[in-house]
């Protein structure tokens, strides 16, 4: 009969425990998944980047590997996954470092997944070893734009947009 009734206080005793060292455990919690803010900010990027056909824009020819690191980007956003993009976008940044377009394309995936410090320096980094005008140019400050306006910093945020203008230079009129 004494055995009968050491089980409950055992149980009760072992469920508390149990629960005070839960409390004390430390909280994982999983990266931001990307916020229908973050969504917006991109769009507000590509309305802001959009070539005109009075525009001449230029694109280089690419590496195969690298194009291939890309598409399995574009897929994996197209499927909600930031991280593999990012992955796929990074491992293409080792093979082509300065590629103001990878710089480019991996600030706005950092954009989306809450990294607004990186997405910033990203690029800028994209500007600095990039053209100076053009819709990947406005690409570039719109994200730095963003990027600032996400961390609260609206001076700094109005710079950047002021930028913006400096990167469509008109076309030529031809008669």
């Amino acid at each position: 009969m004494a055995a009968m009734n050491f089980l409950p206080r055992t149980v009760a005793a072992t469920a508390a425990l149990c629960l005070l060292l839960s409390a004390c455990a430390p909280v994982v919690q999983a990266p931001p998944a990307p916020t229908t803010d973050a969504k917006e900010r991109l769009a507000a990027i590509d309305a802001i980047a959009g070539a005109e056909d009075t525009e001449l824009d230029v694109q280089p020819l690419r590496d195969p590997q690298v194009e291939d690191l890309r598409l399995r980007a574009r897929r994996a956003l197209d499927a909600g996954d930031t991280a593999t993009a990012a992955d796929a976008l990074s491992q293409a940044l080792l093979i082509l470092p300065e590629d103001p377009a990878l710089l480019q394309e991996r600030a706005e995936v950092a954009l989306l997944q809450g990294q607004y410090e990186r997405a910033d320096t990203l690029a800028q980094r994209a500007y600095e070893v990039g053209s100076k005008v053009g819709p990947l140019c406005r690409r570039h400050w719109a994200t730095v734009e963003q990027a600032l306006l996400a961390r609260g910093l609206a001076q700094e945020a109005a710079a950047a947009q002021a930028r913006i203008g400096a990167c469509t230079v008109p076309g030529l009129k031809r008669m």
